[in-house]
């Protein structure tokens, strides 16, 4: 008899589906692009495709907080070429973090000035319709901010463009007060940020975002630069040239006081002000995220497979700088606990000509920056952490599908296998064994740090809402794209002042009073502040 119920359009069956809380012996029934059932494959209805997991693991779709495709390169040339790589990676969804000039306007200016730094309503046609037109994954944009114009333009980015988070890159203060023809401070102007910050607009950001409510966010790089510098004057003199120098330039500390300064800033701030730690890296770092939640700040922690991975001595010139062995254990131990909230990859790769003879240099002061991260992805977790015993496999996908979907504001539609979410997924073989080569790069720089070294555990299937981007088809070397683009723009949508961030896997922490998510503190004058509640609830102070 003719089974009557309406088909599916496909079924992904004959593997084990992966939650946060638990493994599952059921297929997934996908109709209209979403998840419609989870069940055994004889009590969901027929489907007009049906793809075999071959008792392989089946995980939502990895979500990818940061990322920064043309960052040294045209936005829309990166898109074509790193959306892939991102794909094969089995990312579905990539968080790109961009300053206005990065993200599509021409003409392509490879070194900035202050004039460039102007309003994202600038930017933001070009790089939606770069997204919807050659991205092979979907992606949602996170604003790099620099100027006051910038942070009070916040509540039309969000209403307008769909952005609700903002990155502060901390190591742009003392550029402010530079010349515009004068810039020691490297990862700047090279990287699309021409005018710098200072506490003030920090402080305006942290006030627009409280005034947005959910699911505003405010994203800072924790790393002081400005002693830094006399670090890297000192090694300098010191004859230093060694990879590991570029960790001693920028020792713990120096990530570890600005999130003090910045949670206490926030803190302090009118109104809830969520805090987003990009690379959060050092054991210094995790014990002021531990007493900022204790005080009440509502504080989140990323890390990246690259810290988690490698170490100062053998690797590549990144920022945060790759840490001491003993940190990256340490640092295993804070995503393991909750310290550490998100895995995210900071995928960026360097300026024509990329190749590595271009690149690297044995003087690491010489060495470019840029090398391809989201590959590491998976091989460095499952690897490191599901093989190593250090995480669960629920726990990795805590880590890189719940909960940055859950602090990006996209739960509901990304970050889990549930019916209503978006059908993305990656199909994971946990024993495959693999020296990585040439092979098994689909970056355009054609490299990796990863060459050479084993992993065991590989993505060999990803499918982005129902449809199949990236495979490794039993006749290929490697995982490779399939097909044409199919990545859209995701914008963001504002819920309220009742709504708050929820993730996986933290360990309880007793909690004090704080200021309270209300917008009272003491010392402002009506004059001073700006707001007295979230947007849509109260108006103005004193309008």
């Amino acid at each position: 008899m003719e089974d009557s119920r309406e088909k599916l359009d496909l079924i992904v069956a004959n593997g084990i589906v992966v939650t946060g809380n638990g493994r599952h012996s059921v297929a997934v029934g996908v109709r209209d692009g979403k998840v419609v059932a989870l069940a055994p494959e004889h009590l969901l209805p027929p489907a007009r495709e049906r793809i075999d997991a071959r008792g392989n693991y089946i995980l939502p779709g990895l979500v990818d907080s940061e990322a920064h495709p043309g960052c040294y390169v045209p936005f829309d040339y990166d898109i074509r070429t790193e959306s892939r790589a991102a794909a094969c990676a089995g990312v579905t969804t990539w968080g790109i973090q961009a300053p206005v000039t990065r993200l599509g306007t021409k003409p392509f200016k490879e070194v900035v000035q202050r004039p460039d730094v102007v309003s994202f309503n600038h930017s933001f046609p070009a790089a939606r319709d770069i997204l919807n037109s050659v991205s092979h994954v979907d992606a949602f944009l996170t604003y790099m901010l620099e100027t006051d114009e910038q942070a009070n333009e916040i509540p039309e980015y969000a209403e307008r463009h769909g952005v609700t988070d903002f990155k502060l890159y901390l190591q742009t203060r003392s550029l402010k007060g530079m010349a515009d023809n004068s810039d020691s401070n490297w990862p700047s102007r090279r990287a699309g940020l021409g005018a710098g910050i200072d506490d003030g607009t920090v402080y305006q950001v942290m006030e627009q975002v409280a005034h947005l409510g959910h699911p505003g966010m405010v994203h800072i790089h924790a790393e002081n630069w400005e002693i830094g510098r006399v670090f890297e004057d000192r090694l300098k003199a010191a004859g230093r040239t060694d990879f590991a120098a570029w960790t001693d330039r920028s020792p713990d500390f120096l990530e570890a006081q600005h999130i003090r300064a910045y949670a206490y800033l926030a803190q302090q701030t009118p109104g809830r002000v969520p805090l987003y730690i990009q690379h959060c890296t050092t054991p210094l770092s995790f014990e002021e995220i531990v007493k900022a939640r204790a005080e009440g700040v509502e504080i989140f922690a990323q890390t990246g497979p690259a810290w988690l991975w490698g170490d100062g001595g053998f690797a590549w010139r990144i920022n945060v700088p790759l840490r001491r062995r003993e940190t990256v254990e340490a640092l295993w131990n804070a995503l393991a606990d909750g310290i550490v909230d998100v895995v995210g990859s900071d995928h960026v790769v360097g300026w024509e000509p990329a190749s590595y003879e271009d690149m690297h240099d044995p003087n690491i002061w010489h060495c470019r920056t840029g090398f391809s991260r989201v590959e590491l992805f998976l091989p460095v977790l499952l690897t490191e952490g599901v093989h190593q015993g250090r995480i669960t496999l629920e726990r990795l996908v805590q880590i890189s599908c719940e909960n940055p979907a859950r602090t990006s504001g996209l739960w509901g539609r990304k970050g889990a296998l549930m019916p209503g979410f978006d059908a993305d997924m990656v199909i994971v073989d946990a024993g495959r064994e693999v020296t990585v080569g040439k092979e098994h790069i689909n970056t355009r720089t054609g490299w990796s740090v990863m060459e050479g070294h084993r992993f065991t555990g590989w993505p060999v299937k990803t499918i982005l809402g129902g449809r199949v981007i990236a495979e490794w088809a039993d006749d290929s070397p490697g995982m490779r794209p399939v097909g044409d683009p199919l990545g859209q723009y995701i914008p963001r949508s504002l819920s309220g002042p009742d709504k708050h961030f929820e993730v996986s896997g933290r360990r309880v922490i007793r909690r004090g009073t704080g200021s309270g998510a209300d917008f009272r503190r003491p010392g402002f004058s009506e004059a001073t502040q700006l707001y007295s509640g979230v947007r849509g609830d109260l108006d103005p102070v004193g309008r």
